[in-house]
């Protein structure tokens, strides 16, 4: 393992959910999970379609709220944090990849890795010259100008991993980000991922369904029934 386990990036203490108990029809997502990952830590989230995963992830990136328990992240209470700073947190310590790359296509590869660095207040001198390290680190620096229709879906997806760790996040939370791909691809993307946040030493949150590159991670944590087995 190669974290460093005297900083907790992500903990996720005794977290609850439940939906439609107004309708009354109360379904329990999450029981009471558990969970911290530490930093340069990745961490594979395996479990079945249904189980929560996605209902996790959003708790952890505060898309969501739990019904109870605490979210910190850096050691911050989030569940009592003021809306404008969970708002900067999501915008500079989180970055998100999910199954599909979600790229706006009328930008290129570039400038997709340069919004959310606009949009977090960076110049667009320094923001183009960081999108083009990202990209070079993940073999896409021949394709910086190149919009989203015309990358394959493996390099689409390399951008969305990019421009996830644009910002410099202390965490990366991904759903199933090689779900689309074919294996050989999804291989690729994979390496593309453990790279990126091994180099930038920050930690990661991966569901993924696919066992072998589960393996390829610190540890899993697989969710059953609402709780972390």
């Amino acid at each position: 393992m190669r974290c460093v386990m005297s900083e907790v990036s992500l903990a996720l203490k005794s977290v609850t959910k439940t939906y439609g108990k107004r309708i009354g029809k109360a379904v329990s997502v999450l029981g009471g999970i558990t969970l911290d990952i530490h930093r340069g830590e990745i961490v594979g989230l395996l479990a079945p379609s249904g189980a929560g995963k996605s209902t996790l992830l959003h708790i952890a990136g505060l898309l969501e709220t739990p019904d109870s328990g605490n979210v910190e992240i850096g050691g911050i209470n989030m569940n009592t944090a003021s809306d404008r700073l969970r708002t900067r947190t999501r915008r500079t310590e989180i970055g998100f990849v999910y199954q599909f790359h979600h790229l706006l296509p009328e930008f290129n590869a570039r400038e997709n890795v340069m919004l959310p660095q606009l949009a977090n207040g960076s110049n667009a001198a320094s923001a183009a010259t960081h999108s083009d390290q990202l990209l070079a680190m993940v073999g896409m620096e021949a394709r910086a100008e190149h919009r989203p229709a015309e990358l394959s879906g493996g390099e689409q997806q390399r951008v969305a991993l990019c421009r996830a760790l644009a910002n410099g996040p202390r965490i990366v939370l991904a759903d199933e980000p090689t779900g689309n791909l074919d294996p050989t691809t999804a291989a690729q993307v994979f390496d593309a991922m453990m790279l990126l946040v091994r180099e930038t030493g920050r930690s990661a949150l991966i569901a993924t369904h696919n066992l072998e590159l589960a393996a390829r991670m610190d540890r899993c944590v697989r969710l059953h029934n609402g709780m972390i087995a």
